[in-house]
């Protein structure tokens, strides 16, 4: 294991998963909610996992076998993510009782992991950070692309655990219903930009 290298790739795959997305924001919102939060942040954390190893070993053999994949992932991508945008400015238009009422309405198991995996590898942004950038960016370290993977998945886990269970903090604010639906209004915008951007080639 090469330290060096482990953290270049902690601190890449944490740059790279910061920013609010529609995967950061529907974990934001089940931390908020007190919803399936360690299975939604493992579930994320073990696909995020899947896709750096399998960028740090296969990318270019997946480019080259798969030439149909990317519009596919893209248009496929963009329709899921209308629908869900739809969804939550919905949840933000009739709410008027926020984090309690919500809590009142918890979804089952399956329906939040499945909402949460479609979110995850549904999303092209997901395969264009993860494995085509941090595969990109392994091919510097020839001989040492595993302690660079090892660092990459390390920072997906901290963030998403960090993300999940540090929304409780989040909780007092949101116990007001106009913050609940500010929160699902942005969930919303984001869903629908990232869809745009899809859409226009990314």
């Amino acid at each position: 294991m090469n330290l060096s290298i482990y953290f270049t790739g902690l601190t890449m795959g944490l740059s790279l998963i910061v920013a609010i997305g529609a995967q950061n924001a529907f974990i934001l919102r089940q931390g908020l909610r007190n919803e399936h939060v360690f299975a939604v942040c493992l579930a994320c954390a073990l696909s995020d996992a899947a896709l750096i190893v399998l960028g740090v070993t296969s990318l270019q053999q997946i480019a080259r076998l798969m030439p149909w994949l990317d519009p596919v992932m893209r248009y496929g991508g963009a329709a899921f993510l209308a629908w869900y945008g739809a969804k939550s400015l919905y949840s933000a238009v009739r709410s008027n009782a926020a984090l309690a009422a919500a809590e009142a309405k918890t979804a089952s198991f399956r329906q939040t992991l499945a909402t949460c995996l479609a979110l995850t590898w549904l999303n092209p942004h997901v395969y264009l950070d993860t494995v085509v950038l941090l595969g990109t960016i392994s091919t510097r370290y020839s001989g040492q692309q595993a302690s660079f993977a090892a660092g990459a998945v390390t920072g997906s886990f901290l963030f998403f655990f960090s993300l999940g269970y540090g929304a409780t903090w989040l909780r007092p604010i949101f116990s007001k219903p106009s913050s609940w639906r500010m929160l699902e209004t942005l969930v919303a915008a984001t869903m629908w930009i990232i869809a745009f951007k899809l859409i226009g080639g990314m």
